[in-house]
């Protein structure tokens, strides 16, 4: 039997949990994404990088997580010229750059003391 699965619109814009996996996939995902722009030139085919760029901006999202960073690449990639740019590797280094700025910046909450370890003194 299938059990129901509701999804809110906050799970779109939640921080995926960053494994090797995920970084790994991202970074293969962007740098096949522009090494296929690269190779197909500055015109391309008929809407094949603009396929890409769908694709690779679903598989990124998907992979580490919806930023904002990722809208001005998706964008810039519909440039004629631009697109011949490393842009989706870029954006992928710079959001997992971002991600661990913040990951070190906010501090785990101290674990609580141990009471192993402390003498009772009476007074």
């Amino acid at each position: 039997m299938l059990a129901h699965v509701r999804y809110d619109a906050d799970d779109v814009f939640e921080v995926a949990i960053l494994t090797r996996t995920r970084i790994r996939s991202a970074y293969a995902v962007a740098l096949l994404t522009d090494a296929l722009q690269i190779a197909l030139g500055p015109l391309g085919w008929t809407f094949a990088d603009e396929i890409l760029d769908v694709i690779a901006m679903i598989a990124i999202s998907w992979l580490i997580g919806f930023h904002a960073l990722l809208l001005p690449t998706f964008v810039l990639e519909f440039v004629p010229i631009a697109d011949l740019l490393p842009t989706w590797t870029g954006a992928v280094a710079l959001v997992l750059a971002l991600r661990r700025r913040s990951q070190i910046a906010t501090p785990s909450p101290p674990a609580p003391p141990s009471t192993r370890d402390q003498s009772v003194i009476d007074v």
